[in-house]
């Protein structure tokens, strides 16, 4: 048994990554009934949609559960940027006859908070999650009164430092190869961002919680080489995508089944943090990290509309194609199946 299994309580030492925008609770339940963590994305939830989907998990599932927030801090609204941002999409929003200047407003993307901790605190989660850091002290204070673990995402060594010492249970360390958005929250600099298998080492050495391998992993094998350096669990996510309990899109769900998958980059043209998607067209044109992109999660709003005009047509264009640099576990099976395929790593577990 791993340090980790003591503290969330799974047959398995294997996280389920939330994946915002790609699942609901039928993944989440999946997992866990399969052994694993499931985790259900929160920061796209309202406190009623999130008190609904924990009803659900609950009636699902008596395995614990990972239930995961983003603590970003909201950015000032920027008018310069906002313009040269609107400039940039200027010319795909004529291609599709969209109105640039009927851009819906709102961040899509909420930062945890006391009303969402208000929805939680009945259910009272076994392990609640973060990305971006950790909420404020009287947050945290909060979901560790009701006794639930928690983890929280490292890209540095120094950001796993810093999670251990505000109060992390767990610290995943998210390597440069994972899918989705970042987890850095010390500094934006990309060029600190390292792989799976060096941070892993790096984070062990230097913590006394348990560390979660996250990034590339989409097989056994995978599985074996983080457990071998020292991980005490691992996360995965982009295996999952393509599972029928996901709601990944159909546009998303081909482009991961496709020769595109093996062209990723981190980009913030989607939210305006970087996060690792399939290469598209909007990325293409743009550049990934173009700096006319708003502060997240404000980028998110302009891209809607040109997101759906193209998905109309089964065309990921502008769409968020997120995934992980290793998609060759992608395949269209259960959860049930995909965890039992993983667990073959940890067979050597005592």
């Amino acid at each position: 048994m791993t340090p980790l299994l003591s503290l969330i309580g799974t047959r398995l030492p294997l996280v389920q990554a939330p994946m915002a925008g790609s699942q609901g609770a039928a993944l989440t339940v999946a997992v866990c009934n399969a052994g694993g963590l499931g985790s259900l994305p929160c920061a796209m939830l309202t406190p009623e949609t999130l008190a609904a989907e924990l009803a659900t998990i609950t009636a699902g599932t008596s395995a614990p559960y990972n239930v995961n927030f983003f603590c970003h801090l909201a950015p000032e609204p920027d008018a310069q940027r906002e313009a040269l941002w609107r400039s940039a999409l200027a010319p795909l929003y004529a291609e599709a006859g969209l109105d640039i200047n009927a851009v819906p407003s709102g961040a899509g993307r909420a930062a945890f908070s006391h009303a969402m901790a208000d929805a939680l605190e009945p259910f009272r989660p076994p392990v609640v999650s973060f990305h971006f850091g950790l909420p404020a002290p009287d947050l945290l204070a909060r979901v560790k009164g009701w006794g639930s673990v928690v983890l929280s995402s490292a890209t540095t060594v120094a950001e796993g430092q810093w999670l251990e010492a505000h109060g992390a249970d767990a610290v995943v360390a998210q390597g440069v190869e994972a899918g989705g958005h970042r987890g850095m929250f010390l500094n934006e600099d990309i060029t600190t961002q390292v792989g799976t298998f060096a941070l892993v080492p790096q984070l062990t050495a230097v913590l006394k919680v348990p560390v979660i391998a996250a990034g590339g992993i989409a097989d056994a094998a995978g599985v074996r080489a983080a457990m071998a350096l020292g991980a005490s669990g691992v996360q995965v996510g982009t295996v999952y995508l393509c599972c029928p309990e996901a709601t990944t899109s159909q546009v998303h769900r081909a482009a991961l089944l496709s020769e595109a998958s093996s062209h990723t980059a981190l980009t913030r043209l989607f939210t305006g943090r970087p996060a690792r998607g399939i290469v598209n067209r909007l990325m293409r044109e743009l550049g990934p990290l173009n700096p006319a992109a708003p502060a997240f999660p404000l980028a998110t709003a302009a891209i809607a509309p040109l997101r759906a005009h193209w998905e109309a047509q089964g065309r990921g264009d502008c769409s968020p194609l997120w995934a992980g640099q290793n998609t060759r576990g992608c395949r269209v099976a259960p959860a049930a199946d995909i965890t039992l395929a993983l667990s073959e790593g940890f067979a050597d577990l005592a």
